[in-house]
C-alpha cells in the first residue's frame, strides 16, 4: 500500500472515530501527504493554534524598525555616546546611574517593585529632564549586563526624537488608543546595540486618563517583567506643569527629579516631591551646575543646546 493510500485510510478511521487527531505521522509520510494528496488528505497537518496577546506582543524588537543615530553629532553637542566612553559627561552619568542600577538589580536595602522602571522628570519645563533621560539611557546601554528601552512619555511635547535628530513616529499613545495593535510595531531599534526607543506618538486630550487605564497597567507590568535585564527609562512631563507625570509616577519603581542649578527654588523642589510621595525611590540630579563642576575633567568640556517649547537653554549635568 502506498503512503498516500495509507494516509487516506487513516483519514477514514479518524472520521469514523469522530475526527480525533492521530499520533504524529513520520516525517516522510507528512511530506508526501502535504504535497501530493488531495485537499482532504492535507487536513492531516493540524493548523497552528492562535497566539495569545502576550505571545503576539514581541518586545525583543525582531519586528521593530531600525533607525540610525548620528553618534558623531550627538558627541559634538555633548551627549553620552559609545564613541566617547571616557568623556566628562560619560563619567558624570556613570555616577548617576550606579545607584539606579543597584536598585534595579535588587541590591538595595529593601525590595523595590518595578525597580527597572525609572521615570525622569523635573519640577518645571526647561530644567533638563529630556537631556538627562537620553544620557542616562545611553550610559546604561554601555553596560555589559543591561539593555535599555527609552520611552518618550511627554505626550504633549515629545522631545526625545527631535533631540536625537529623528522625525516624528507613531508610538505609545497610538497603542493605547488602539490605532496600533502591537507595541512591537512602534519600537525603534538603534545603531547603539543595547538601546531601543519607544516614541510618544500622537498627542491626545485624554492622555492622563489613558496613562491611568488598565491597559497601561498591563502594558507596564509586561514591560517590567518580560526581560529581567532591561532597564526602561521614561521621559515624562514636568511634575508641576501637568498631572500626567504624577499618574505615571505611580507605576514607577524609581523616579529621578532633575533640578536646575541657580533657577529651581527649594520650595519648588519640595512642592514637586510632594506630588510623588508614594514613589518608593526618589533621586535628585543637579543640572547646569557651573561652580565647583568638573568641566575640565580628562580635558573634556560639555554642553547641549535644547529647547522645551520656545525656551532655548544650554544644559549640562553635574
Amino acid at each position: 500500500m502506498s503512503l498516500i493510500e495509507k494516509a487516506v485510510e487513516r483519514l477514514s478511521k479518524l472520521k469514523q472515530a469522530g475526527g480525533e487527531e492521530a499520533p504524529d505521522a513520520p516525517a516522510g509520510e507528512a511530506a508526501v501527504v502535504e504535497s501530493g494528496a488531495s485537499a482532504t488528505a492535507q487536513r492531516t497537518v493540524p493548523p497552528q493554534a492562535p497566539r495569545s496577546p502576550s505571545q503576539r506582543r514581541v518586545w525583543g524588537a525582531s519586528s521593530a524598525r531600525s533607525v540610525e543615530l548620528d553618534l558623531a553629532r550627538l558627541t559634538e553637542v555633548g551627549m553620552v555616546t559609545p564613541e566617547q566612553p571616557r568623556s566628562v559627561i560619560a563619567e558624570e552619568y556613570r555616577v548617576i546611574k550606579r545607584p539606579l542600577l543597584r536598585n534595579a538589580q535588587g541590591r538595595s536595602a529593601g525590595a523595590i517593585d518595578n525597580a527597572n522602571l525609572i521615570m525622569v522628570t523635573s519640577s518645571l519645563p526647561g530644567e533638563g529632564k529630556s537631556f538627562t533621560s537620553i544620557n542616562l539611557a545611553m550610559s546604561i546601554a554601555m553596560e555589559l549586563d543591561h539593555t535599555v528601552l527609552l520611552v518618550d512619555a511627554d505626550f504633549a511635547r515629545p522631545s526625545i526624537l527631535p533631540a536625537l535628530g529623528l522625525p516624528p513616529q507613531k508610538g505609545l499613545m497610538d497603542v493605547l488608543v488602539g490605532e496600533v495593535s502591537d507595541l512591537s510595531e512602534v519600537l525603534l531599534r538603534t545603531n547603539v546595540e543595547k538601546l531601543s526607543i519607544l516614541p510618544a506618538g500622537m498627542p491626545h486630550q485624554r492622555a492622563t486618563e489613558l496613562i491611568a487605564s488598565e491597559a497601561m497597567n498591563r502594558m507596564l507590568e509586561e514591560m517590567a517583567t518580560r526581560y529581567s535585564e532591561r532597564i526602561i527609562i521614561f521621559d515624562s512631563p514636568p511634575l508641576l506643569a501637568t498631572t500626567e507625570a504624577r499618574v505615571l509616577a505611580t507605576h514607577m519603581g524609581q523616579v529621578v527629579v532633575v533640578v536646575e542649578s541657580g533657577r529651581t527654588t527649594h520650595g519648588t523642589v519640595k512642592q514637586a516631591l510632594a506630588t510623588i510621595e508614594s514613589c518608593p525611590v526618589k533621586l535628585l540630579v543637579l543640572n547646569k551646575a557651573t561652580e565647583g563642576g568638573r568641566g575640565n575633567l580628562y580635558g573634556y568640556g560639555y554642553g547641549y543646546g535644547y529647547g522645551y517649547g520656545t525656551d532655548s537653554r544650554t544644559e549640562t549635568a553635574a
